[in-house]
């Protein structure tokens, strides 16, 4: 029986980087020589084992067979006579087929320090086209090793993989896994870019994928498109080193701007509406967490509002606080002005400038906060009356410490211009 860490922890070592976890392949044993020394089963579909102290996850060598379309249609083979060789075959790039031996010595038998030299994501073999989730997973390895580039010969079999149908038998779940995780990587632009190179950011996320080609307002990025800033806007939400709901937000917040009519560009007025329809329709198909999805729908209805901050009159300011429910969930209101800076700081010669809308809109909730609701109910003798003499107390509340706008502007309705 030989023991060999491979995979990832291999990659990140040879990186420099720091090692999370580790996995290990055991090849010449059998299931029952790892239960007599004490390992405990966890594989449902192929035999992985935990180490008795370290609880480290130990696979014994396997080969697999595609039986049916997407990436759950496979049939894995153990034997102790599968080699390493054979086991690293099967992994997905090269710079994940590299093995240690407990004697220290590297086995690499598909090229991946060659690789890692050269900066380059390799397919091990044409079973990379076997499993569509390897698609997804080499774009968030992009996201993280941003000054990698894709092989041009594994671009062409993604590209090929897309056009057979393959990301397109991806359940949900498991797609919103891998772009939540690529998110919350320090490039996530270059996920989007591969996805978009090989063509599954159209059948994965249509409506983001829209954006590339449609021209910005002249006023805010007119140097690019409106994909383009996507991408900047997520970086910068990286950057800011924000959660995952505001990262999500700042990848979704102009998704109306991809269905402005031809006649109307460059110019996108009212497409907060068509954003919001967008998103909660994006959110529905992965399935997000709620509260991804509840601050996205925010981000999407309400960015134009905030970037109007400093000249709003109170009245619509409270209005905002109210609508977005900030005296219940402060911080989510919070998070809402953070991917609105992100979309501000995204823009061309933005970046590093002061966004002063953020903390007015953080003291006028703090003002309408102030206003004691219960009071205001005791001395109110018509109750119907409440609601308006409450939304009037958070007026007078926000006017006595958040001075109005140089400019006086009209109530703007939900979506403003952004």
């Amino acid at each position: 029986m030989q023991i060999y860490c491979v995979g990832g922890a291999i990659r990140d070592e040879l990186l420099g980087l720091p090692v999370k976890d580790r996995d290990w392949v055991v090849v010449g044993a059998t299931p029952e020589q790892l239960l007599a020394e004490g390992y405990k089963p966890v594989g449902k579909d192929f035999p992985v084992f935990l180490h008795p102290r370290s609880r480290d996850e130990y696979a014994l060598a396997r080969t697999e067979r595609k039986t049916a379309p997407g990436y759950a249609g496979f049939v894995f083979h153990t034997d102790p006579a599968v080699t390493l060789e054979e086991d690293l075959a099967r992994r997905d790039l090269t710079i994940n087929a590299i093995a240690r031996a407990a004697d220290g010595c590297l086995v690499d038998p598909y090229g991946g320090r060659a690789d890692l030299a050269a900066r380059l994501f390799r397919h091990v073999s044409p079973a990379f086209a076997e499993d569509p989730v390897r698609i997804l997973r080499l774009a968030r390895f992009a996201a993280r090793f941003a000054d990698f580039r894709v092989a041009p010969e594994t671009l062409a079999l993604m590209r090929a993989m897309v056009a057979a149908g393959e990301v397109d038998a991806l359940v949900p779940e498991r797609v919103w896994q891998e772009i939540a995780r690529g998110l919350m990587e320090a490039r996530p632009s270059r996920m989007i870019e591969v996805l978009r190179e090989c063509g599954a950011l159209a059948r994965l996320l249509p409506e983001v994928d829209r954006l590339f080609g449609v021209p910005q307002p002249p006023q805010h990025h007119p140097e690019v498109d409106c994909g383009v800033h996507l991408l900047l806007v997520i970086d910068e939400a990286a950057a800011a080193g924000q959660p995952l709901p505001v990262r999500l937000a700042c990848l979704l917040h102009d998704l109306g701007k991809g269905l402005t009519p031809a006649e109307l560009l460059p110019r996108h007025h009212g497409h907060e509406a068509t954003g919001e329809a967008l998103v909660r329709q994006v959110c529905a198909r992965l399935k997000c967490p709620a509260d991804c999805r509840d601050l996205a729908l925010m981000v999407a209805r309400e960015h134009g509002v905030v970037h109007q901050a400093q000249v709003l009159r109170a009245a619509t300011a409270v209005r905002l606080v109210e609508r977005c429910d900030g005296l219940r969930r402060p911080e989510r209101f919070a998070a809402l002005l953070d991917a609105c800076a992100c979309d501000f700081h995204g823009r061309g010669g933005h970046r590093g400038r002061p966004y002063p809308q953020r903390e007015r809109l953080l003291a006028v909730l703090a003002a309408v906060r102030s206003v004691d609701a219960g009071a205001i109910a005791r001395r109110v003798d018509d109750k119907a009356r409440i609601p308006a003499e409450l939304h009037a107390a958070r007026v007078a509340a926000v006017k006595a410490v958040v001075a109005d706008g140089d400019t006086i502007v009209d109530d703007l309705p939900s979506g403003g211009c952004g």
